[in-house]
């Protein structure tokens, strides 16, 4: 209601953001605020595949509809599993400067070989691991230890159980992981458990990028199912309940390597992950109430993807001001990881890091200069 949005300040307003659960909604809050008020950001949640059509994209601009962000969670969390499947192992992956960076969330287990290492050793380490007599780029930026997140101190060591924020160039993912124990075979079979948006729009960028990935997809619904054979070329559709032993059996579920639990209830996520886990397949659940994130170890789920985290981290770039190129939060919102440019305007220029009094909190992972990505060290002048 336009009153209602007069009510809220809409006048004085710089941005709008529209996410509530229904796509006409956010697109005409989106409308009265260009038409009444003349907010000058507009962001809207859309979900359905017809909206979000490119071939519609002509209707998004300040003629017709006045959205200057789209944000759709299911097709940001089939991008954020796809980057996991190439990356097996690892937590989450996080793209950052046009790709040529990326964010690990890396789980130390027992056999990492760096538990009880300090950083200042585990940076001489990473030398080891250089080719061509370059250095390892890559950063631990943070650990989270329990409920505990935090920036790690030179003399800080790892522990069994941490879960660590890393920074890599993007060549050097690979011996990253590798360097922390991290060596697992890549994924050749996985099986979608739930064909909505996520699991069909995950399915399609496979078929695209990755043809070296079998995928089979178990949706209940029987026109559902339907409108995915129609749809997708070289992935098996199967219309069967993702817990029923025998449809995993008719999946091949055996020699899968992943078991994606897709469906749009997370109780039923949790428990697909204990059957896979039964069927010795590693598990990847979708869950929207993020309590159960705190219960993972507890039920033993390897991999939690929560499409929330991802959303707010792709508004929160559009509502940094100056040079913000991107914004992800992580640790469960304790912290942002954050993609800005040195501008001329900036206090930072032309001094050293050790003089450049950042606030406590705030630690700089890597520096992209002259075309080259370093790991700064207090010397390093921006």
């Amino acid at each position: 209601n336009p009153s209602i949005l007069k009510r809220a300040g809409a006048e004085e307003t710089d941005m709008i953001i529209a996410v509530t659960l229904h796509d006409e909604i956010n697109m005409v809050a989106c409308q009265m605020a260009h038409t009444f008020f003349k907010i000058p950001r507009k962001i809207a949640r859309l979900r359905s595949e017809d909206f979000l059509n490119p071939i519609w994209r002509d209707l998004y601009n300040a003629e017709n509809m006045p959205i200057d962000l789209i944000i759709s969670p299911e097709l940001e969390v089939a991008k954020s599993i796809e980057r996991q499947l190439k990356a097996p192992g690892a937590y989450d992956v996080v793209p950052f400067l046009n790709d040529e960076i990326e964010l690990l969330s890396l789980p130390i287990r027992e056999n990492c070989p760096l538990i009880d290492t300090n950083l200042i050793s585990i940076h001489e380490l990473f030398q080891e691991y250089s080719d061509k007599d370059k250095d390892l780029r890559a950063s631990i930026l943070g650990i989270n230890r329990g409920d505990n997140l935090f920036i790690p101190k030179k003399t800080d060591v790892l522990k069994d159980g941490d879960l660590i924020y890393v920074l890599s160039d993007k060549g050097h993912v690979k011996r990253t992981m590798n360097a922390f124990g991290l060596n697992e075979k890549p994924i050749k079979k996985i099986i979608i458990v739930g064909g909505g948006n996520i699991g069909f729009n995950l399915a399609k960028d496979i078929e695209t990028n990755h043809a070296d990935i079998s995928v089979s997809i178990i949706e209940s619904d029987k026109q559902r199912a339907k409108f995915l054979a129609d749809q997708l070329t070289n992935t098996l559709i199967l219309n069967g309940d993702g817990l029923d032993q025998n449809i995993l059996d008719e999946a091949n579920i055996k020699d899968a390597d992943m078991t994606l639990a897709l469906t749009n209830d997370d109780e039923t996520n949790i428990i697909i992950s204990a059957v896979a886990k039964k069927n010795n397949c590693e598990s990847l659940i979708l869950v929207n109430n993020s309590e159960y994130n705190k219960l993972k170890d507890v039920l033993g789920i390897s991999k939690i993807i929560d499409p929330r985290k991802i959303t707010v981290s792709k508004i929160l770039k559009h509502v940094h001001k100056g040079r913000i190129e991107s914004v992800y939060s992580i640790g469960n919102n304790q912290a942002e990881l954050i993609h800005a440019q040195a501008l001329k305007s900036s206090k930072l220029l032309n001094k050293t890091i050790k003089d450049s009094n950042l606030p406590v909190g705030m630690r700089i992972g890597l520096i992209k200069k002259h075309d080259q990505i370093i790991i700064p060290n207090k010397d390093t002048v921006i």
